[in-house]
């Protein structure tokens, strides 16, 4: 780790050359294509289901333990989320982020001093870093600046040395102190710049972005349309954003569904249920930052399972609780709710014998043998929110086939050590909404959700 962190701030000391200092920096639909991500092509399906297991299972126990309208495609990726591509500088340069409702930062891989460590792919040829040299309106946010506070929490006069008063906003030329960003599955860190964010219909100039000079196994830059204040959302002050993912059997292949910021149609036929007010927890910021929805049952089949409030409602400590998280692939269960799901099914299905050793294997459970069956029949799986609003999945969205002749369920729980009290109990992945159109309405605070073929 000490090494890690050496090679960071050398890293660092080289950008202070590449920026000037800085110490200050009608509402149209923007529609983006939203796509997966693919890291790594040759993977065969059974690698990738332990995959996507792994990730969303890492996710789970980061966002469990944190502490502190325009239009473009959406791509699902073979890396378990969906990306969007987003220009940014003078004149724009494009790459491609990960959409992300759990974290609410933007970066992107920056200089040509950029490394990336234990990815998924092969080295960084693969990687076009943004070049801060090739664009006249990157600047390194100033330590002083407003904007630095929506990153580091301390006041001016801690954070910044150089800046205390009455220097603050005046004669102060210290730089805003580097980040350290903690996901699930790996890390990244940087400096903050601002600089222009380019859509085809309007500019958005001093956006803050990150400037990330290493990672370790982040794939690509992230897009955080979380709820906290660098969010790619506040930052535009959106009233909504929405989106429609097209099925993961697309992965890679280029077909993309939209991301729609702040688009006045009114869509109907929408199940709603409000977004629930976030915990406020000192020392845990991150609990600011997650959709955090009222679930009140589960169901499988005509069984209504017998859950504890304590999972459905976070307590005062934001233990417990369901959110919304488009970077997590499979849904997490907390392991107590895992348990009744999977006995509902067990107890249910009667017609295929249960494949042991896949289970195994593929880290899924319950997998069923289905050779020698042409069409499958399973019990109906719902969640029911408050307000009446019920999603209904698909059967594809809660089984998946493994092999020619197995079926696995498509849920996940932590299955090692001690259960971690801490955080959400039940987070609803990007698996489970294939194929739904999902809506944040931030001005009223309420998701709204149908089913529909994304395309």
């Amino acid at each position: 780790m000490a090494s890690f962190c050496s090679f960071f701030l050398s890293i660092l000391s080289v950008l202070s050359f590449l920026f000037p200092l800085i110490t200050s920096s009608t509402t149209t639909a923007i529609t983006l294509p939203l796509s997966f991500f693919n890291t790594n092509p040759n993977q065969d399906p059974t690698q990738k289901l332990t995959h996507f297991v792994s990730l969303s299972l890492a996710r789970a126990k980061h966002i469990k333990n944190s502490q502190k309208s325009s239009t473009t495609p959406l791509y699902p990726k073979s890396y378990g989320g969906y990306s969007i591509s987003l220009s940014f500088g003078t004149p724009p340069q494009t790459l491609p982020f990960i959409m992300d409702t759990g974290s609410s930062f933007v970066w992107f891989p920056c200089t040509k001093k950029y490394q990336c460590r234990d990815c998924s792919f092969k080295g960084t040829a693969s990687i076009t870093p943004f070049m801060p040299k090739s664009s006249s309106s990157a600047k390194i946010l100033g330590c002083a600046n407003p904007k630095c506070g929506w990153i580091h929490s301390a006041s001016v006069e801690n954070r910044c040395q150089d800046c205390r008063p009455p220097f603050a906003g005046k004669t102060c030329n210290q730089i805003c102190p580097p980040y350290l960003i903690l996901y699930g599955s790996g890390s990244t860190g940087g400096l903050a710049l601002v600089d222009t964010l380019d859509f085809p219909q309007k500019k958005i100039p001093g956006f803050l972005v990150g400037c990330s000079v290493f990672s370790a196994q982040q794939p690509a830059g992230i897009a955080g349309f979380g709820r906290g204040r660098a969010s790619l959302p506040a930052q535009l002050g959106l009233k909504k954003f929405s989106y429609c993912l097209v099925s993961h059997r697309f992965d890679d292949s280029g077909k993309s569904s939209a991301l729609v910021m702040d688009s006045g149609d009114k869509i109907g036929n929408l199940s709603r249920t409000p977004l629930l007010k976030n915990p406020q927890v000192a020392g845990r910021d991150a609990l600011s930052v997650y959709y955090y929805v009222n679930l009140r049952k589960i169901t499988v089949g005509d069984q209504k399972l017998k859950i504890p409030y304590k999972y459905l409602s976070p307590d005062s400590q934001g233990n417990g609780g369901a959110i919304v998280d488009s970077g997590t692939t499979f849904t997490f269960l907390t392991h107590d709710v895992f348990e009744l799901v999977q006995n509902a099914f067990l107890s249910q299905v009667k017609t295929y014998p249960r494949a042991g050793k896949l289970e195994s294997i593929t880290g899924l459970r319950p997998c069923f043998n289905i050779s020698g069956h042409r069409t499958i029949d399973m019990p109906d799986l719902k969640f029911h929110f408050k307000g009446g609003a019920e999603m209904a999945l698909p059967l594809a969205n809660y089984f998946t086939v493994v092999g020619t002749d197995s079926v696995c369920l498509t849920l996940v729980t932590d299955n090692f050590g001690p259960e971690l009290p801490a955080g959400p109990a039940i987070i609803l992945g990007n698996f489970q909404m294939q194929n739904f159109y999902v809506e944040y309405d931030l001005k009223n605070e309420k998701l709204g959700f149908r089913r529909q073929l994304c395309k």
